[in-house]
């Protein structure tokens, strides 16, 4: 019984010291509204819709935890799951997890973590672009952008008075089934014996200072059976099959804080796609954006962003300008009204809207959108 007794003690102990030195956090977004699209289909017809996917921000959930272990070394990990609201179901191909799922180390000389996470393409994203995962926006142009995670990472970021370095590398970048890593992606199983398919690697380098920020990062796909890359402009996705295909990414921006309240922002995007067999085309784009933000009273903030981008192996160029304004009505809820008008070449068909599909136009055709929304989050 006496045992017992100091077992039993011990536990209790153990137990209350765990939970001063352990944190678990539930957090989410919830981002919807309603929007027009003109000229959406081979009828060009109007579309009016409640958006899917993203409004200002992805809806989702998620778990974040750390433990201190000691000696300025943390265990931390994050569970998060995508879903819609117009209609409850779950996101990224219908993964529970499907954002991020991983778990590793915080200590004083970086983070290290393995499972699926993003890449080093989102944190060269993240301050650079005004409207960042915005349904429209950067990613009309590329869809890849708002997707910028893989499967099967290990990932090592750590920050030095300022400079930020990292690197991720993928055993396999794609999923087996669903929808893939990202749209236009296809397909593949990556990770097996004997299976060097859809590796995928990343690196950055980027310097913050209080008055502005540059960054230089780098993502590049490789093939692999099932695998494709698509360049969101009409015409058919490019087949990846062979291990030594790439679907590479490069990236210089940076932003300027102008004043304490208003923010520019800019960057180019270099995308090449390179296939080893002779028959498949290898195709490179420039996406080139400009930003600025301002907020004029604590609750109200006006920002937009004009995007171009240059394909010209497909012979295909768009550039669409998108403004803003947020209104906070607490510090957890937000409404906002947003427009955006997106020119076509006479060969491109890129949508102006990332919100679902059903909104692409007809070949040469321009689109206006319009958006109210309301978020909010915990």
């Amino acid at each position: 019984m006496k045992s017992k007794f100091f077992i039993a003690g011990g536990l209790a102990l153990c137990a209350s010291s765990c939970l001063a030195e352990s944190s678990i956090t539930l957090y989410g977004v919830l981002d919807t509204g309603v929007e027009y699209i003109s000229h959406a289909g081979i009828g060009n017809n109007r579309l009016v819709r409640m958006a899917g996917i993203t409004g200002e921000l992805p809806s989702r959930w998620g778990i974040h935890g750390s433990e201190d272990l000691g000696g300025s070394m943390k265990a931390v990990f994050t569970l998060e799951n995508g879903f819609n609201v117009r209609d409850g179901s779950v996101n990224q191909g219908g993964r529970f997890f499907g954002r991020q799922a991983f778990v590793g180390l915080d200590t004083r000389y970086g983070v290290l973590t393995f499972g699926r996470q993003y890449t080093m393409s989102y944190w060269a994203l993240v301050d650079s672009v005004v409207t960042a995962v915005n349904i429209y926006g950067v990613p009309s142009f590329d869809n890849y952008l708002p997707n910028v995670r893989s499967d099967n990472t290990i990932s090592y970021r750590a920050t030095f008075k300022g400079l930020m370095v990292g690197a991720t590398y993928s055993l396999g970048g794609r999923d087996a089934a669903g929808t893939g890593n990202a749209p236009g992606s296809g397909t593949c199983a990556g990770t097996g014996a004997g299976n060097v398919a859809c590796r995928q690697w990343s690196a950055i380098l980027k310097y913050d200072a209080p008055l502005f920020g540059v960054s230089i990062a780098y993502d590049e796909q490789r093939g692999g059976t099932g695998a494709s890359a698509s360049f969101f402009n009409g015409r058919a996705p490019i087949p990846l099959s062979d291990s030594g295909d790439k679907d590479a990414r490069a990236y210089a921006n940076g932003y300027i804080n102008v004043l304490a309240n208003a923010k520019v922002s800019f960057g180019w995007i270099g995308r090449r796609v390179d296939t080893v067999l002779a028959t498949l085309p290898n195709v490179h784009s420039n996406i080139f954006y400009v930003g600025a933000a301002y907020t004029f009273t604590p609750a109200f903030t006006l920002d937009g962003q004009f995007v171009r981008t240059v394909d010209r192996t497909q012979d295909t160029r768009g550039s669409m300008g998108v403004v803003r304004g947020t209104y906070l009505l607490s510090k957890r809820t937000a409404v906002y009204a947003q427009v955006a008008y997106l020119m076509n070449s006479t060969n491109a068909q890129y949508t102006v809207s990332v919100g679902g599909p059903g909104a692409t136009p007809n070949a040469g055709v321009n689109q206006f959108g319009a958006m109210l929304g309301i978020r909010t989050t915990f």
